[in-house]
């Protein structure tokens, strides 16, 4: 068994595809005709999007959606790079929500947080050794 996909559940399929596209230059892999699914290029992990109506369609009980107006949920996307300040500061100027800014942690990595248009949580850090 292998990781495959991490699926964010969003009410805009096309809206967060653009945002990732925008605020970490992820390139799109895949949008389904529909924009109910899909796809960055991100890798050996797929970054995919699901629209919420979507989920209650597969789902008995849906999915509780993100909310930026509330803490986030508890889990990450984490996104790394070489220069984490930059990459921070272009997220938050292309509408990423500040969370917390570029801080060297006691294991040598850089780390920044933000949250996307629906409120998920974005880590950006460099790679660790």
């Amino acid at each position: 068994m292998k990781f495959a996909y991490t699926i964010l559940y969003v009410p805009d399929v096309t809206r967060s595809l653009a945002f990732y596209e925008a605020a970490f230059g992820l390139q799109r892999r895949f949008l389904y005709e529909s924009g109910m699914y899909a796809e960055l290029d991100t890798g050996v992990t797929t970054l995919a999007f699901v629209n919420t109506d979507l989920a209650k369609a597969s789902l008995p009980d849906g999915v509780q959606p993100s909310d930026p107006a509330r803490p986030p949920a508890a889990f990450e996307i984490a996104f790394s790079t070489a220069d984490v300040p930059a990459a921070y500061e272009h997220a938050v100027s292309v509408g990423a929500a500040a969370v917390a800014a570029p801080k060297t942690k006691p294991w040598g990595q850089t780390v920044a947080y933000v949250r996307d248009l629906d409120g998920n949580l974005v880590e950006i850090c460099t790679p660790m050794a």
